[in-house]
């Protein structure tokens, strides 16, 4: 399987409102087709909330 890139991730959540949690980014992903290893990485986050796409992008890219 590729590497999660933070393309896929910014597609996965385009039109994405923040502030916001696990759950609803892991819908917006699933809304938005993203793939599954996408939509597995958002639900395995440790965080909860996030304030903003830079706070994912921490979350996703710096576990």
């Amino acid at each position: 399987m590729a590497q999660l890139s933070p393309t896929d991730l910014q597609k996965a959540l385009k039109g994405q409102d923040y502030p916001t949690d696990r759950r609803h980014l892991v819908e917006r992903a699933r809304s938005n087709h993203a793939d599954e290893k996408v939509v597995s990485t958002l639900d395995h986050l440790k965080e909860d909330r996030f304030d903003g796409p830079n706070e994912v992008q921490k979350a996703v890219f710096n576990q």
